[in-house]
């Protein structure tokens, strides 16, 4: 139990607690032990569904009653390098509390606005909001199985994040739970320190129970289109064009990735056409086209007081200058919610074929638009020329839509690109690279970044060395030291990450 791993005294106290919280005894096969990375596993001493805020501040207040236990805030399992991990520690589900909680719209000077708990899934904010209130966010990720906690700890990004920011630009309010058992609401407002430390904190300096997140009326259906591109330097600027246009001669969503041009079904041009069985014509490409080609995904909302027919020219006349190859084009309009939800229909594929339960050695960047042609040349069409066995997303973003007083670290161009290079391993026996290849990779491509002098982050971060974190957060270190002996002083929450030791509580006993 719990309770074997605190010192005597706070186990006599917190019995009663412990058996409300819900804990979890025998946690050495639990999947608090895993992730979807499943690149490392970490033995949790217990792992506790807390109910509420309470109880999430009466296992954190238990925790630093006991040397060296530590405590981390699980959502969906869907970190890639044991971040939700707590080895020896406790695991919060924060499942548990969105099961016991219900989502409450709230009406404030005219505005709406959507309180839900940490824990709850963006596809549960987005089927509740829609189908109750005709109300949406405005900005998502693209899969939306992961929690509201756990991408406002990290950033949170999609086609949206051009024009309606990350996901941590989207946020009102926030309940927090600190490193020291106390459970605050904070906002731009009130404790504004607190709210900006959590957002992309990395979990170190909070858990996030609740959040106050803005809505608007929800497009009806969406307008969805990719055209292809031989050249990067034509997809680039086409893309930066789109993502710098004023907001009202503007789409509402941008994204694009990298392909191969043959026609492997995961890493070449068969993943490019929507719908689903559209024909993608190879002769149409320019002679001379190289090894990658290039899709741009935009997409335009159509709202219920729109007549289609504007919407329609809207499109056409943002994709007349684009320099795609023509005939390369593929559309489709679709519900607001299917479009939102695209990224289902690639778990159930991952599921039936087994690549889904397979180790996922995923890496994120931000680089600078400056250093992209670069990287475009040096690691997509050199060392990553032959795909990923997943998408190889790389599109752009900007810069003045995040708040520089959250805790993430971004590049220091306006215009930076995310690139997502998102590998699917294959089912064990069904052939392709080793793992610990992959992984290899990854830090080559890292490698290179640092070595041509790139202007780069990495997203969702994974880092031992403190002296490596330090360089990640440059010039916000300092302000990130300052705030984890601020609200966590014990280094409690999130060991996972591997930034903090823990440090000794004051009278407890050691475990034995």
């Amino acid at each position: 139990m719990m309770l074997a791993y605190m010192d005597h005294a706070t186990a006599a106290a917190a019995e009663p607690e412990t058996m409300e919280l819900g804990v979890v005894a025998d946690a050495a096969e639990c999947a608090a032990a895993r992730d979807f990375g499943g690149l490392v596993s970490a033995r949790p001493a217990a792992v506790v569904r807390p109910a509420s805020a309470d109880d999430v501040a009466s296992a954190i207040q238990a925790a630093a009653l006991t040397a060296h236990l530590t405590v981390a805030a699980r959502g969906n399992g869907h970190s890639v390098a044991g971040q939700a991990m707590a080895e020896g520690g406790l695991v919060l589900d924060m499942r548990a509390v969105a099961r016991r909680t219900q989502m409450q719209l709230v009406l404030l000077s005219g505005a709406a606005f959507a309180d839900v708990p940490g824990g709850a899934l963006w596809e549960e904010v987005l089927l509740w909001a829609v189908s109750n209130h005709g109300l949406a966010p405005a900005s998502w990720t693209d899969y939306l199985r992961l929690t509201v906690g756990g991408t406002l700890s990290n950033g949170g990004v999609s086609g949206q994040s051009f024009r309606y920011g990350p996901q941590v630009s989207n946020v009102a309010e926030l309940e927090v739970v600190t490193g020291d058992g106390q459970c605050r609401v904070c906002s731009p407002s009130a404790h504004p320190d607190l709210f900006f430390a959590v957002l992309g904190g990395l979990g170190q300096f909070g858990v996030i129970t609740r959040a106050r997140i803005p809505l608007s009326p929800a497009p009806q259906t969406v307008k969805w289109t990719r055209v292809v591109y031989s050249s990067f330097a034509d997809y680039a600027a086409d893309a930066e064009w789109l993502v710098t246009r004023p907001s009202e001669r503007a789409f509402d969503y941008v994204e694009g990735f990298a392909f191969c041009r043959n026609d492997d079904p995961v890493n070449g041009w068969p993943s490019v056409p929507i719908p689903g069985g559209a024909h993608f014509e190879p002769s149409l490409l320019p002679a001379g086209s190289g090894p990658v080609l290039y899709c741009l995904e935009v997409a335009l909302y159509q709202h219920h007081h729109q007549h289609p027919d504007d919407v329609d020219e809207r499109v056409c006349e943002m994709l007349r200058p684009l320099k795609y190859v023509r005939g390369l084009e593929f559309a489709a309009e679709v519900g607001y919610v299917e479009f939102l939800s695209r990224v289902n229909r690639v778990e159930e594929e991952a599921r039936r074929n087994g690549s889904w339960a397979a180790p996922h050695p995923w890496l994120n960047l931000f680089i600078s638009s400056r250093d992209i042609a670069h990287f475009d040349r040096a690691v997509i069409n050199g060392m990553l020329a032959d795909g990923i066995d997943g998408p190889m997303l790389i599109y752009p973003m900007l810069k003045s839509k995040w708040d520089p007083n959250t805790s993430v670290a971004l590049p220091e161009g306006e215009i930076f690109y995310l690139v997502a290079l998102l590998r699917f391993c294959r089912p064990s026996g069904a052939g392709g690279p080793a793992v610990g290849e992959l992984v290899e990779q990854n830090a080559a491509v890292v490698d290179a970044c640092r070595r041509n002098g790139y202007d780069f982050k990495t997203y969702f971060p994974s880092y031992r060395a403190q002296s490596d974190w330090a360089a990640h957060f440059g010039s916000k270190w300092a302000r990130f030291v300052d705030r984890k002996a601020r609200y966590d002083p014990l280094a409690i929450l999130a060991p996972g990450q591997k930034i903090f030791p823990r440090t000794p509580s004051a009278g407890a006993r050691a475990i034995v």
